[in-house]
């Protein structure tokens, strides 16, 4: 032998450990992403339920011509976002309601490169208009 150490698997190894590498990235971000969606997805829902459900809440008064009772609005908001798995909040404001939820889903293999967690919001508005009103 000439002294020369054997490298002929030495590249190949290296190229197979980076493809791997970046099919579980690729992977994460398409297994990972797509819960963040879908929890993202939930939060709207649940806070436009909520949004819903606080309007009905104050929908007799204001149709009476009375001014809406904003801490039954906002019972009926928070009701509907603690018994729905995300968490979140709700604020009145004259007739209208803004809600807001968030939402963590663990991740699978963006776990492997240190991401345990990802984070999704949600956001809706309702406005509650009396006899008369709006368009």
């Amino acid at each position: 032998m000439n002294g020369r150490r054997d490298e002929r698997g030495t590249s190949l190894t290296v190229f197979v450990a980076t493809v791997v590498a970046a099919l579980i990235l690729m992977a994460g971000l398409v297994v990972d992403g797509g819960a963040q969606s879908t929890a993202a997805r939930r939060c709207e829902q649940v806070a436009a339920q909520a949004a819903r459900a606080a309007s009905d809440a104050g929908a007799a008064a204001r149709a009476g011509g009375r001014r809406p009772d904003s801490a039954l609005m906002l019972a009926a908001a928070r009701e509907v976002i603690a018994g729905s798995g995300v968490t979140g909040d709700a604020a009145v404001a004259g007739g209208a309601i803004r809600v807001r939820t968030q939402a963590r889903v663990d991740t699978v293999f963006l776990s492997v490169i240190g991401v345990s967690s990802l984070g999704a919001e949600g956001e809706a508005e309702a406005v509650l208009l009396g006899p008369g009103e709006g368009s």
